[in-house]
């Protein structure tokens, strides 16, 4: 019988969560998936151009191929203008929300890799000198990197080898609490990642295999514009399972203790017939599995879909909260998700 091991799990996620991704710089998180991921020998890895990494698990049987997906790609920015000031103004990647990003520290990355910290604050954000900083709005016309080098003018700062373009990481302030939850940006994919990860490790070390031959697609541009999974599917693949966070808040069923599954989104409903077999497989396997619907929302699966894919799509994934923000989910949602990717592999059906 196949068992999961979540400090294994743990430990993968912490080291992807420090590992900066921003949409467009897959660098180092590519670098970090491939090292882990190499301990498993039945994996046969292709690299895409675009940086998506495709392993390929063969199966008990070869046909119908399957296909799952998680990202490494999260949100941040890029310096869009060096300020007179000496100061920087950003361009973001994906839907940032200004307002919870506000006052946390940042790294920008020069092209010769330099590393220079600051702050993205607001323009004049003393409450002493600026009685409008309370209630001012929060956008790229109003916020700020300030650096943490002496700096007074753009000279200066061009001077330091930072240029129009270049990456700005958000700090992810990962925290592990003992109650079993995790405070972090990035969960929203890293979460799916970790899970995936931990679903090989304990098939592998069962020594089992997917009934099918299956596709895992890692994909580092779904956060703007949800075009990591238009290509790198074969053609060969009739279920394409993706594997991204559930959205929690007011008027969602979505929780952080368990795994969703996404019945529709932004981009419309997912396929009726494997919703049910992802139903099937949690009653089976005793996994409680909460449907909901994300309304401001896309996947990887839908732009597959766009793209002309033909395979059926589902989507499920471990509650997280505040997306989008400084994020939070348990251990108990990851867990569930890892047990049905892995029940799932396993699953001989094509009901």
């Amino acid at each position: 019988m196949w068992q999961i091991q979540v400090e294994a799990m743990m430990e993968f996620l912490l080291g992807l969560l420090h590992t900066p991704s921003p949409i467009g710089y897959h660098k180092e998180s590519n670098a970090y998936v491939k090292e882990a991921f190499g301990q498993f020998s039945d994996l046969q890895l292709t690299e895409l151009p675009k940086g998506t990494l495709v392993y390929r698990w063969a199966g008990e049987q070869n046909t119908p191929a399957r296909a799952l997906s998680a990202h490494t790609d999260t949100l941040g920015f890029l310096v869009r203008e060096i300020k007179d000031s000496g100061r920087l103004k950003l361009s973001p990647l994906g839907g940032i929300n200004w307002s919870g990003a506000e006052n946390e520290n940042v790294t920008v990355r020069t092209q010769n890799d330099d590393r220079i910290r600051g702050t993205l604050i607001l323009v004049n954000p003393s409450t002493h000198v600026n009685q409008d900083a309370k209630t001012a709005q929060r956008n790229e016309h109003t916020m700020e990197v300030r650096l943490d080098v002496p700096t007074t003018t753009a000279e200066e700062t061009r001077e330091l080898g930072i240029q129009v373009g270049d990456f700005v990481f958000i700090d992810p302030r990962v925290e592990q609490v003992a109650t079993g939850y995790l405070r972090s940006r990035f969960l929203d994919d890293k979460a799916c990642v970790a899970a995936l990860f931990a679903a090989i490790s304990a098939l592998q070390r069962a020594g089992l295999k997917p009934a099918r031959d299956t596709y895992l697609h890692i994909s580092n541009y779904e956060e703007h514009g949800a075009h990591g999974g238009a290509a790198g599917i074969p053609a060969a693949v009739t279920e394409f399972l993706c594997l991204d966070m559930a959205a929690i808040g007011e008027g969602q069923a979505s929780s952080e203790h368990q795994v969703s599954l996404c019945v529709k989104d932004a981009s419309g409903p997912y396929h009726f017939d494997l919703n049910n077999k992802l139903r099937r497989i949690a009653r089976e396997n005793q996994i409680t599995l909460i449907n909901d619907i994300y309304s401001f929302y896309s996947s990887d699966g839908s732009a597959y879909w766009q793209a002309g894919g033909q395979g059926r799509v589902a989507l499920i994934g471990p509650g997280v909260a505040s997306s989008h923000g400084y994020e939070r989910t348990h251990r108990d949602a990851l867990l569930d998700t890892t047990r049905l990717i892995a029940a799932y592999l396993l699953d001989p059906h094509d009901d």
